[in-house]
């Protein structure tokens, strides 16, 4: 008996390491969290997609204006960040109103601009152009820190900028200045993203969505005051769905890029100008993308993807 032991015992012994360190590093699960992670991140892209359908469906029932949507937006958000941290009991700790005020005045524009875009022009040119806020980050870096204007960041940067210029022209030299609207938003959204990285440094998560869902909602109110009112039901459904997308949307990236590395992240989060790209016919009724429109997306996406990898290269090696 105490023979038999002994053996199953050395065993163990021979096999034990080898088999501990192969549970330990199983690559199932952290691959199982990656995949996770890039759906999550996919799903919120979707939703802001979706989120902008939305305002464009919209206008065959009902008249809102995308003062409303944006102000909608910050209500819902507002009310449920105010209860999620009432029931966590999560006290607000406001340490730099200069950032806080900052990062809600510029996501403000940056929606209320997107909106905008998506009523005035094609749902897949306003999300397209939206999607040039890591260019206009890019473009602050290599303006204000001389080791960033390097050939690739500003060979890179060319690119994005010529797909820029396709997107919105018209025609030979000329522009489509309604399309300016989802460039606007682009390059509010760098604003309010610089400003962001700044306030994590002195803020939590649940402190910075307060102030900017509270100040952000304050402001549409007071900016359109003749646009905001009670809605009718259809109206109503309309508001909350778009609102509803677009908070579900910001819940995903969030929780996604917890199980993805930033690059990752931004490669996926980038897929939205081609979602825009594939389903505006079928989504919104919008005509397709002429091959002008197909060149400037993808130079525009190239440019992300191009920008987003140099950011994690240089992080790695620094």
């Amino acid at each position: 008996m105490s023979h038999s032991v002994g053996k199953e015992s050395l065993a163990l012994k021979l096999k034990g390491p080898t088999h501990e360190k192969a549970i330990l590093t199983n690559p199932v699960a952290p691959r199982m969290k990656q995949i996770t992670g890039c759906l999550l991140v996919f799903a919120g892209a979707a939703c802001f997609y979706f989120s902008s359908a939305a305002v464009r469906w919209s206008k065959q029932h009902v008249a809102l204006s995308p003062a409303f949507f944006v102000f909608a937006r910050f209500f819902l958000g507002f009310v449920i960040v105010s209860l999620s941290m009432f029931i966590k009991q999560h006290p607000i700790i406001p340490r730099k109103y200069s950032l806080l005020i900052g990062r809600a005045f510029a996501n403000t524009a940056a929606v209320y601009c997107f909106y905008t875009a998506v009523d005035v022009t094609s749902l897949a040119q306003a999300n397209i152009l939206n999607m040039t806020y890591p260019v206009f980050v890019a473009l602050f870096a290599w303006i204000t820190l001389k080791k960033q204007r390097d050939p690739f960041m500003t060979l890179a940067l060319l690119v994005a900028f010529g797909g820029i210029f396709i997107v919105l022209a018209r025609g030979p030299l000329v522009m489509g200045w309604p399309h300016l609207w989802g460039l606007a938003s682009g390059f509010c959204g760098a604003v309010a993203i610089l400003i962001l990285n700044a306030s994590r440094r002195w803020h939590d998560t649940e402190t910075i969505l307060f102030y900017l869902f509270g100040i952000g909602t304050i402001l549409i109110w007071f900016l359109f005051p003749g646009t905001i009112y009670w809605p009718s039901g259809r109206e109503a459904y309309y508001l909350i769905l778009c609102s509803g997308l677009s908070i579900s949307g910001q819940y995903c990236m969030t929780y996604g890029h917890r199980y993805v590395t930033a690059v990752e992240g931004s490669i996926v989060a980038s897929t939205r100008i081609l979602i825009a790209a594939f389903l505006g016919p079928v989504i919104a009724a919008d005509p397709p993308l002429t091959l002008r429109g197909w060149i400037g997306a993808g130079l525009i996406f190239t440019a992300n993807l191009a920008l987003t990898l140099r950011k994690t290269k240089k992080t790695t090696h620094q």
